[in-house]
């Protein structure tokens, strides 16, 4: 089966959907057009870039192949956290700690430009400010923070350190040891954050069409500039395109960017939502209403919604196969952190395919002889916020300005060894062993 398709069987029963219903649908492009920039992706990162561009001045159309936010954009965790994926010295490693740095800021740009985002456009996404990282055991415990103490020190932010004495004030669960609070991190619905900012970029002046595939690219258009994005009934011609659609990109339009697609990995990601939970017993259980995530490397994350469910994630699959007995599965983890909610039912259970990259660092760039074809992926799973801020510095380099998207496109990415036939059992076997440290 197609991620297309399984993602299609998974998300119906997704506690997003159920909240946030599609008021509004956009067409399919069924004529010729031209703009300055075609977008190909309804994400988050491809309608932040439309915005972006539309303030600047510039013609956009956005293509996307299904529905606005059908993919990881409008069914993930919904938190938005500072930092990457990867660690720090992941980055430091390549670019130095003075560039380091400049990540680390400009993700810290991230959250607040959601916040801004919501502010501007009216979308009332549910942000709850509040992150709370916590670790499973002593020895975890101590990572944490000499993690936070160095971050305090090189990258200036301090963290809250919560000790094991008091951990039981910031969390009523047996399985956490000590953590770290952030205030300026926290949580939101991102499939009404996603509705929002396409509403918003449809107000700027951005030509949204769904259903949408692009099957076709080819530069050298019109005098030699433009390129020419074709789809089924009709077709873009655009100064610059911006390739946004992730982990899909590779699965709907093969032939747009083939060695893109060797450079992310498709994982699949799994989420319960709670019955209804009363309000004062649900504030027991994170009284700082806070998105949650553990250390361990196969980690467990939750958080608390505006209208008094449990939302949690944890299980994560290498192989693209989902986890028979899903709601089952997930509700034995919730029940791990949280035995007092025995009594709790689940009323959703969903999930969906996030890509992630070798290193979990971000990979963005150009492609093309005049190197106007730009591209952002490798999330991995990591991009609530930082999908704004990729839109936010992919519009300024297509405006003249590529000083901060160089930055990361400085960073070096390496395929996935095996090509597609070797590269998820030696991924599955990787993880299982991850899993069994994080275990013991």
């Amino acid at each position: 089966m197609s991620l297309l398709s399984t993602d299609r069987e998974l998300t119906r029963d997704s506690y997003y959907l159920a909240t946030a219903p599609r008021t509004q649908g956009y067409a399919p492009l069924r004529e010729s057009i031209e703009a300055d920039v075609a977008i190909v992706g309804g994400g988050l990162a491809g309608l932040s870039a439309a915005i972006e561009l539309a303030e600047r001045g510039m013609e956009v159309v956005l293509l996307e192949a299904n529905e606005v936010g059908s993919g990881a954009s409008g069914r993930n965790g919904g938190q938005a956290i500072h930092g990457l994926a990867c660690d720090q010295e992941t980055i430091e490693a390549q670019l130095g700690l003075a560039e380091s740095r400049r990540i680390w800021a400009m993700g810290i740009e991230a959250l607040d430009l959601i916040r801004a985002r919501c502010e501007r456009h009216r979308i009332d996404a549910e942000w709850q400010s509040g992150y709370l990282g916590l670790a499973t055991s002593a020895r975890k415990a101590a990572d944490l923070r000499a993690w936070a103490e160095r971050m305090a020190e090189l990258y200036d932010y301090p963290l809250q350190w919560i000790d094991p004495g008091v951990v039981r004030q910031w969390i009523a669960s047996p399985r956490f040891h000590a953590g770290v609070y952030d205030a300026r991190s926290g949580h939101l619905h991102p499939l009404k954050y996603c509705l929002g900012l396409a509403a918003a970029a449809v107000r700027a002046g951005v030509r949204i069409y769904e259903q949408t595939p692009v099957t076709r690219m080819k530069e050298g258009e019109g005098g030699g500039e433009q390129i020419t994005l074709a789809g089924p009934q009709g077709q873009v011609r655009a100064r610059q395109v911006l390739l946004a659609g992730n982990v899909y990109l590779n699965e709907i339009s093969p032939a747009l960017a083939p060695r893109l697609g060797a450079r992310i990995m498709p994982v699949g990601t799994y989420i319960v939502c709670t019955e209804p939970i009363a309000p004062e017993r649900l504030q027991a259980l994170i009284p700082s209403r806070s998105a949650v995530c553990d250390t361990n490397f196969v980690l467990d994350y939750f958080r608390p919604t505006a209208d008094h469910r449990l939302l949690y994630g944890g299980r994560v699959s290498y192989s693209t196969v989902t986890p028979p007995g899903l709601k089952h599965s997930m509700r034995a983890r919730l029940l791990e952190s949280f035995p007092q909610l025995q009594d709790v039912g689940m009323q959703y259970a969903w999930g969906g395919f996030v890509d992630i990259s070798m290193n979990r660092a971000p990979d963005f760039g150009r492609l093309g002889e005049r190197r106007n074809i730009y591209y952002l992926q490798g999330f991995s799973g990591h991009g609530l916020a930082l999908t704004g801020l990729a839109g936010r510095i992919v519009a300024e380099a297509m405006h003249g300005d590529a000083s901060r998207f160089d930055t990361f496109a400085k960073l070096r990415h390496h395929p996935f060894p095996g090509g597609k036939l070797m590269r998820t059992p030696a991924l599955v076997l990787g993880m299982a062993y991850y899993r069994l440290k994080d275990m013991l």
